[in-house]
């Protein structure tokens, strides 16, 4: 049974498949005395598609969120529950309720998630991509500068990035991509969950071979920066060994940045010094 009233709901609504709605979601969804919706139509049109009772609707998005809390809000403290619905997926991720979640934890009214469909996990959950860790950039700037000042931020951060974008955007967004990440995997989510649904994985620096245009919901996956193989250590002393005689240190180091990954000069000239003070105490022990 959901607990007493007054109580928020978050629900996370179906991507595409309307059977993707848990029976818990229908349940809050058929008793709620209030539905707050992104588009209402929409909202009756899943209603129904779920065979779910006509509930009262309020509409619920980003241009309206702080004119219509007081009203919610009101309408929580005088005992009603009240269901917060995005188009589709989990509220909040790139959707409005921030804003009406905060109030309600500063005001000491419940809030309570329904979890279920979210794009950005659907589309790590099947690309192939490293799954951990992750960041979520939800919609990207529309223009240039916003979106290279983004990018830029998240470049050294470990982990696949996972964004929302428009078709008509996406090749400007993945150029600026390419220019600041450098390359890297990337996965296009088509249509997740319907009846297009599709998964294009290529380099981002093939990124102008993706097929044009691309329709419906986009959720794009650009993977981690390539990590370089560090070369065992003993693999290190035999190189090492095979170059020392007749050469300097500074030339020897040099010469095995070549041939050798993921040791910094300093490591090398440490490991130079630990191979010497060896020989050393071995003639040492002779004598």
């Amino acid at each position: 049974m959901p607990p007493s009233h007054p109580r928020l709901w978050i629900v996370a609504t179906p991507l595409g498949e309307v059977s993707d709605l848990s029976l818990r979601a229908r349940d809050i969804l058929a008793t709620a005395d209030c539905i707050l919706a992104e588009d209402t139509r929409r909202a009756q049109r899943l209603f129904t598609a779920c065979g779910l009772p006509k509930r009262p609707m309020l509409s619920f998005f980003e241009h309206n969120e702080q004119e219509r809390e007081a009203e919610v809000l009101a309408r929580l403290k005088a005992g009603e529950d009240v269901a917060l619905i995005s188009d589709a997926g989990t509220p909040l991720l790139s959707d409005p309720g921030y804003h009406l979640v905060r109030a309600c934890r500063r005001q000491g009214i419940a809030v309570s998630p329904v979890p279920g469909p979210s794009a950005p996990v659907c589309a790590l959950s099947a690309a192939g991509l490293p799954p951990l860790p992750y960041s979520f950039l939800g919609f990207l700037p529309r223009d240039t500068a916003g979106k290279r000042r983004l990018f830029t931020a998240f470049a050294r951060t470990p982990g696949t990035l996972i964004f929302f974008e428009r078709g008509d955007r996406l090749a400007e967004s993945l150029r600026q991509a390419l220019a600041i990440l450098g390359a890297r995997e990337l996965a296009v989510c088509r249509e997740l969950t319907k009846d297009h649904e599709e998964f294009i994985l290529l380099p981002l620096e093939f990124w102008d071979r993706l097929p044009t245009p691309l329709l419906g919901e986009l959720t794009v996956l650009i993977g981690p920066p390539a990590e370089k193989l560090r070369t065992p250590k003993d693999e290190v002393l035999f190189e090492l060994a095979a170059r020392e005689h007749g050469c300097r240190a500074r030339d020897l180091i040099r010469e095995l940045q070549r041939v050798v990954s993921g040791w910094s000069s300093k490591e090398l000239y440490a490991l130079l010094r630990e191979r010497k003070e060896a020989a050393e105490s071995q003639l040492s022990a002779k004598d």
